[in-house]
């Protein structure tokens, strides 16, 4: 008998035990998951208000999320993470800084969009240093592949973008060939180029690192069509 094909997921599974004042956050934090996921997402009732919606895929410690956040008010953050150290860490950020604009899923970002996210509702998704999953042999758990890559495009708005980043050059290569091969979405860099770094996008310890370790960091926005 044939072994079931496993579903390609968001994350893996690499974190440290949380400390106190990191579990009591993120035990007030899976209260309300329940609620937020028995059904598809009404962003107006979520937010309490109309706005752009951004998508954060993998937010690890929240550094993007929360400094776009504080610097555009006016537009809604979503982010999805399974990092509890980073979701702690984040929501301690949100309570600080009196964030009323970020919300936050602990659950596969999968499972996330296929199920709880209205179609045609987001404005932007980003994903940045998704796990490179380096062995070739893993490449097949990279979470950058076509079916992915799809679902995403039904939950944009038309003419919604997908920003990506990485540090590793294999990678960045496979997202855009996965890119330009799917045919429903346009480079906003033209055909087969990456994007210059922009200045939207902030600096992450992930960023750094790669600095550190003499890399190169890849950009990649396409539009939907």
């Amino acid at each position: 008998m044939n072994s079931p094909v496993k579903p390609i997921r968001s994350f893996v599974h690499r974190q440290k035990r949380l400390s106190k004042s990191q579990s009591c956050a993120f035990t007030a934090l899976l209260s309300a998951q329940n609620i937020l996921l028995s059904k598809s997402l009404d962003f107006k009732k979520l937010f309490q208000r109309e706005a752009s919606t951004i998508l954060e895929i993998g937010f690890g410690m929240g550094d993007s999320l929360q400094q776009q956040a504080s610097q555009n008010p006016d537009n809604n953050y979503l982010g999805i993470e399974v990092h509890r150290p980073g979701i702690a860490m984040l929501l301690t950020q949100i309570e600080k800084l009196k964030l009323n604009n970020i919300k936050i899923i602990y659950a596969d970002a999968a499972e996330v969009l296929a199920h709880s996210i209205p179609k045609h509702s987001l404005d932007l998704v980003q994903i940045f240093f998704p796990d490179p999953w380096l062995n070739t042999r893993h490449h097949k758990r990279r979470l950058i592949q076509a079916k992915f890559i799809n679902l995403l495009h039904e939950k944009l708005k038309p003419n919604g973008k997908l920003h990506l980043a990485t540090d590793w050059q294999d990678y960045a290569q496979h997202m855009l060939k996965v890119m330009e091969n799917m045919g429903n979405w346009q480079n906003m860099a033209g055909k087969n180029q990456f994007t210059p770094r922009p200045s939207t996008r902030p600096m992450t310890k992930f960023e750094q690192r790669g600095h550190q370790l003499g890399h190169t960091i890849w950009d990649l926005i396409f539009s939907t069509l």
